[in-house]
């Protein structure tokens, strides 16, 4: 399980692209995404980084943490 902090996540539309980013890189991620906190907890087998570069090319930021 990762977290990602996603400061730029600010609406629902906002929400949706970084579900999507995820799924896109691990398509049986596992993902709780809290728009009120910003942040997005995965459940992954791959690297966070990978990830973390799907959100990133979203066009979202990310900062990576183990809860």
């Amino acid at each position: 399980m990762y977290e990602f902090d996603i400061p730029n996540m600010t609406c629902g539309h906002c929400k949706g692209t970084v579900e999507k980013a995820i799924k896109s890189a691990d398509p049986s991620a596992a993902a709780t995404i809290d728009l009120a906190s910003r942040k997005a907890k995965v459940e992954t087998a791959l690297d966070p980084s990978v990830i973390g570069q799907a959100i990133e090319k979203a066009g979202y930021p990310v900062t990576v943490s183990r809860p």
